[in-house]
């Protein structure tokens, strides 16, 4: 038995005891009579003492130990003179009478330690030892901890855990597929799973009525902080629901993460906000609602006064930023020069002061009289003391700069607080966006997605009328999972495909084996699917789920430490009947 306790467990009822412990060495302190060596695993740190009268055997050992180097320590558990409160361990130490090197190491490129001094390439390139570090340790705890809750809510609930494959066929929808060459089949490719979705359908099918799994999706997309080409989903499917059920139940499990992981009760009932409103109060169908700033629509109160700007725009909208009424004109100038930013394309900002005595002041003043202007405060909701900031042009365009800002502003007046949380569900979607490069309606969700029943007149003439079954779990600013109400009438289900511009050909050649499916008697169903690596940041504080993920890509879908993707052998591809052509420029 390489130790008797862990790292962090010893106490100070241990006291007198002879104990044998394993680890790594975090540090090492050399005072001439004393050496004092504190030694880490993943439970945490407990301090060994090798002492003046210690065995020269043991003395010796310590003279040569470096950090990292793994180390077996026995000793006798003692009450330290100098308490160290900060510390689970720090009431006692281990006066060692024996060492052991169990494996010297390099001087790591980085220190392993709270707050590190290595750059993520770096921290990336030796995953295995950041990983050593407490806080992704304390991360990788907390997903454990939370898949762990994420079964046993589910399962006491009635899901069964049911594995789909990874070896499926490609889909045309949605983002690039990782495709995977056959050798059994030359020429032919698998495709990696983007989810699990037609695959649970089926199991709804076969009767499986409650179905979840946490599991491995691929999208070969450009990435950001919050995506990665492999990812992990809490993929649900559930038979004979309705909208409201399928709310019910995972509004429940999302309190029972909430309380059970965090200690956070959850009282309410969690709001549910029309996509529409979402979009024209805040800019983006994942709003974010720790704190107010809500838009208001100033088209008719701003437009007919000689003002141009507002005058040939589609939509003019605005919000109070509380309490910014004392920004500098250096400010709102860097406020500007955001919204002017290429990624937010905005071509200029128009502000209005709300000052403490309740006058208003405004940059275009000599195009509108006092009364207009504070016409315009007020519908904004703004007061004493705030600033309104209002863009102009096409609406929705409009709405999502604004978004933009309203953000940055936040971030400003730091109202954003990893530490409060405010969920909600979006819901009433469009069924379709319209695209005007290819002239063609695309599924917001998903073409399996069922239109809202009242809404199934307006397929043949108006499909962007068309709500969504549909409906997303947002908290923070971030979607964290989404779903929908699915056709099962294979009627409904064929007229879906004619939208989106799949030929009946088409449609039977892709999806084929659910339409067949749908014949032997499919019953209503609906589902979601959470991400889970974005729940786990989300509790965690992190924007990054990198650091949730124990071996994660960089931006560029880069494995640093694997240095993946790389080439394969010739031999390879010669058996793969493939031949490699070079990149266009």
């Amino acid at each position: 038995m390489y130790r008797t306790h862990t790292c962090g467990q010893l106490r100070a009822a241990n006291v007198n005891e002879t104990v044998t412990l394993a680890g790594w060495v975090q540090k090492v302190r050399n005072l001439g009579a004393m050496t004092f060596i504190d030694l880490r695993d993943r439970y945490g740190i407990t301090q060994i003492v090798v002492e003046e009268h210690s065995p020269a055997d043991v003395k010796t050992v310590a003279d040569g130990l470096g950090r990292e180097y793994v180390l077996q320590v026995e000793g006798r558990v003692v009450e330290r003179s100098s308490k160290n409160p900060k510390m689970p361990t720090g009431d006692i130490e281990v006066v060692a009478s024996k060492l052991v090197v169990l494996h010297e190491a390099e001087v790591p490129p980085f220190t392993i330690e709270e707050n590190s001094d290595g750059g993520d390439d770096l921290r990336m390139k030796y995953r295995y030892l950041d990983l050593r570090r407490p806080p992704l340790q304390r991360n990788m705890i907390l997903r454990h901890k939370m898949a762990q809750e994420i079964r046993r809510f589910l399962s006491d609930e009635g899901f069964l855990e049911i594995e789909t494959p990874y070896l499926v066929n490609s889909t045309p929808e949605g983002a690039r597929d990782f495709v995977v060459p056959s050798r059994m089949s030359p020429n032919q490719f698998y495709a990696l799973p983007q989810s699990p979705q037609t695959l649970k359908q089926l199991l709804m099918v076969a009767g499986y009525d409650k179905y979840f799994q946490i599991v491995r999706c691929f999208r070969d997309e450009d990435l950001r902080a919050d995506r990665q080409p492999e990812f992990t989903q809490i993929d649900c499917e559930m038979s004979f629901v309705e909208q409201e059920d399928v709310l019910e139940i995972f509004e429940r499990w999302a309190k029972h993460m909430f309380r059970e992981v965090m200690g956070i009760e959850l009282t309410e009932p969690l709001r549910r906000m029309p996509w529409i409103e979402a979009m024209e109060k805040y800019g983006s169908d994942k709003p974010d609602l720790r704190f107010g700033m809500e838009f208001a629509d100033l088209t008719d109160l701003a437009q007919g006064h000689g003002f141009a700007v507002f005058d040939d725009a589609e939509y003019v909208t605005g919000f109070a930023a509380t309490g910014c009424a004392g920004y500098t004109r250096k400010q709102i100038d860097a406020l500007t020069e955001f919204v002017k930013r290429q990624q937010i394309g905005a071509k200029g900002l128009v502000w209005i002061r709300v000052e403490a005595d309740g006058n208003v002041k405004s940059s275009v003043d000599k195009f509108y009289s006092p009364e207009q202007v504070r016409a315009m405060a007020d519908r904004a909701g703004a007061k004493a003391g705030d600033l309104v900031l209002i863009l102009c042009g096409k609406k929705f365009k409009t709405l999502t700069q604004l978004c933009a800002l309203r953000l940055e502003v936040a971030q400003q007046l730091s109202l954003r607080d990893p530490k409060k949380f405010a969920p909600l569900w979006v819901i009433d979607f469009p069924l379709f966006e319209w695209d005007d490069e290819t002239q063609r309606y695309y599924a917001v969700h998903h073409p399996f997605t069922s239109p809202k029943l009242e809404d199934v007149q307006y397929l043949d003439n108006d499909p962007g009328r068309v709500r969504a079954n549909a409906y997303d779990f947002v908290c923070n600013g971030t979607e964290i999972g989404g779903g929908s109400i699915r056709i099962h009438d294979s009627k409904l289900q064929a007229k879906m495909f004619e939208l989106l511009g799949f030929t009946a050909e088409q449609a039977q050649e892709r999806f084929g084996f659910l339409m067949n499916a749908f014949k032997y008697g499919a019953p209503p169903h609906g589902g979601l699917a959470f991400g889970f690596d974005r729940l786990c940041s989300l509790f965690g504080g992190s924007e990054s789920i990198r650091d949730y993920i124990a071996f994660p890509k960089n931006n560029n879908g880069r494995d640093m430490m694997l240095d993946a993707p790389g080439y394969i052998d010739q031999s390879q591809l010669d058996e793969l009947c493939l031949q490699l052509v070079k990149p266009r420029e």
